[in-house]
């Protein structure tokens, strides 16, 4: 790392209490150059870091952490925190295996207040904490730094409400108003903080007013309650912000997000309020970084990068949601009633291709971050006779379970689930690891699962399950495609049986098939003949697959997701209760949250790289 002198001083306990105004403006450009030399790496979440950096310095100015606690919605926008609390000399390792995390975590500082990967859950947590300190006798403020974005999902206006309720002044709400989330903002809240940015000065006029008229003997406090009540209206007329104040909160903004005096001047105000404050702040998303500023949406989520050149120290290479967007803008260029919808993912996800081809005549929606709103919003489409096709991060389909029950399931609706990130996704960590989808969507009812090795397969299956009646979830991993696979025949994605001979057979499905056929070779090397299933259509489990396992002396099954309620426990359950006299093995996540690190390093960790699943198949042979 460079020589950071300033921000090594203000990371140490009272480090920021001792510097002027100058060093302060030279800390930012220090944690600025950090943050891009870090990321630059590492790998991260990058423009919106750089764009909190003045206020992030200004909220530790004003405020003492840990007995005030900072909340951040969503959590990808803490770096700079980070930087403050004591992790300068740790952001080499920010999210690799055993470093810093890319999301607060409490197990990893005592300031960092709650986890937070999923954005919209920062005011809920608020109310928590404040009702939580009040019974404990604790001093100290709660702040709540929330994204416009995190925003767009119900959840916020839930914790939102109660947060108001809380009339003890120790809630602090600031909006982070970059005028973009991860996709752009959509709806009315976007137009409702539009209105809200405007000029400054109504706060200086009150203040000034106030002094004055409060300085008239006798006649100054009752003058100045009348004024009040106009100077409300006045400010209502200039911000309309009467939907934050008729929630119970006292409406400050928009203030400058990188101008540290007035950032500070505001949030000392808000601090001597005995009310809850919302304090609106407008940054740009990306500052500092002329890459970044002048295109946020693509340093949002970053590899490597070449911080002079702002370009991929990676070659380019296909992904799976670059083939799944170009297979569906095909489809629906065949098929008028095909729609694509997003939340918030619209890059991510690889619909850039189907919304620049299909935005303009209404098939394409991005609903912003609201998950279990793009459930329901794509069963209202189907029920029209559309066929929505909901692109989703294995990880935030998790927010949209009642609604597929509920809504998409019990009157069946004709809904395709592409399931993006399915399976160990890396650096992200704990928070964003899509091992649970296989395990929680096989308990829906009618509910068919397809998870492709290939990008041919993936082609198939989104083909397939458009055309399937009720729920089809189409669910495949971060990245490309395998490298490895042994030669076999696709056909009408039927499962692949290499036979071997009858005595050993391994199961699976998805990118784990490439340790697994790793694994079948190395120990055709030692002179153990395997035999090899591999799945494609995974649920509901298909009788010609269970007739294949019951030829066999051993079933070994792999699965690349939760053991709990996976393919595989159905897998073995169903052959038991079918009278299945042979020995039955399973490897899978036992049950346990997975730590950020490269794939491969938690492959190894978790048993399922194709060394530890060679040692495996030995010993259950043994």
């Amino acid at each position: 790392m460079g020589n950071y002198r300033l921000l090594e001083k203000a990371g140490r306990p009272g480090g920021l209490d001792s510097l002027d105004s100058k060093q302060l403006v030279r800390l930012c450009r220090e944690i600025r150059a950090a943050l891009i030399e870090g990321v630059s790496r590492s790998g991260g979440h990058l423009a919106s870091n750089l764009g909190v950096v003045e206020l992030t310095v200004a909220i530790h100015r004003i405020f003492d952490s840990p007995i005030d606690q900072i909340l951040w919605d969503v959590g990808h926008q803490c770096y700079t925190h980070k930087l403050l609390t004591g992790r300068l000399k740790d952001l080499h390792t920010l999210r690799r295996m055993g470093g810093i995390g890319g999301f607060p975590r409490p197990d990893e500082s005592i300031h960092d207040a709650f986890i937070a990967g999923h954005a919209s859950t920062a005011l809920s947590a608020a109310c928590g904490l404040i009702r939580g300190k009040e019974l404990a006798g604790e001093p100290g403020h709660v702040v709540a730094v929330v994204g416009d974005g995190a925003l767009t999902g119900g959840m916020a206006y839930e914790g939102l409400n109660n947060l108001a309720q809380n009339k003890n002044g120790k809630a602090i709400v600031i909006l982070n108003d970059n005028k973009m989330s991860i996709s752009k903002n959509v709806g009315g809240l976007t137009r409702h903080l539009t209105f809200l940015r405007t000029n400054a000065s109504y706060y200086k006029l009150k203040d000034a007013t106030k002094h004055a008229l409060g300085s008239i003997p006798y006649l100054g406090g009752p003058v100045v309650g009348a004024v009040g009540s106009s100077l409300a209206l006045v400010k209502n007329f200039i911000y309309q912000s009467d939907f934050f104040e008729n929630l119970g909160y006292h409406y400050m903004g928009p203030v400058d997000g990188h101008d540290l005096t007035a950032l500070q001047e505001a949030l000392a105000r808000a601090k001597s309020l005995n009310r809850p404050v919302l304090l609106h702040v407008e940054t740009i998303k990306g500052k500092g970084y002329g890459f970044a500023e002048s295109n946020p949406g693509a340093y949002h989520g970053v590899s490597s990068f070449d911080p002079k050149t702002g370009g991929d120290a990676r070659p380019a290479s296909d992904s799976f949601s670059d083939v799944f967007g170009r297979t569906l803008t095909r489809l629906a260029e065949e098929d008028g009633r095909i729609c694509a919808v997003t939340a918030a993912m619209k890059r991510a996800t690889g619909l850039g291709h189907f919304s620049a081809r299909f935005g303009k005549d209404g098939r394409f929606f991005d609903v912003g971050i609201a998950e279990g709103h793009a459930v329901t919003f794509s069963a209202g489409l189907a029920a029209k006779g559309l066929k929505p096709v909901l692109a989703v991060f294995s990880t935030f389909l998790q927010r949209g379970y009642d609604q597929l029950i509920h809504d998409c399931a019990i009157e069946p609706k004709d809904i395709v689930l592409a399931v993006d990130r399915a399976g160990l996704v890396g650096e992200d960590g704990e928070t964003h690891q899509g091992i649970f989808d296989a395990a929680y969507l096989t308990g829906v009812p009618g509910l068919q699962i397809y998870s492709p090795a290939t990008y041919r397969e993936l082609e198939h299956c989104i083909a397939e399950a458009i055309c399937q009646p009720g729920i089809s979830a189409v669910r495949y991993p971060r990245g490309g495609q395998p490298t490895y696979l042994p030669e076999y025949t696709f056909d009408r994605l039927d499962p692949v049986h290499l036979d071997c001979g009858d005595n050993i057979l391994i199961v699976s499905y998805g990118r784990i098939f490439e340790q697994v056929s790793l694994a079948h070779k190395a120990l055709s090397e030692r002179g153990v003949n395997a035999s090899l299933l591999k799945l494609t259509k995974i649920w509901p489990l298909e009788e010609k697959a269970l007739a294949i396992a019951r030829a066999h002396k051993t079933v070994l099954f792999v699965e690349e997701g939760i053991r709990s309620g996976g393919v595989g426990e159905h897998m073995i359950a169903s052959l038991a209760l079918g009278g299945y006299k042979g020995k039955l093995g399973l490897r899978a996540i036992d049950n346990r949250f997975v730590p950020a690190g490269s794939v491969p390093e938690q492959m190894k960790l978790l048993g399922l790289d194709a060394a530890s699943l060679a040692d495996w198949v030995l010993e259950a042979c043994e």
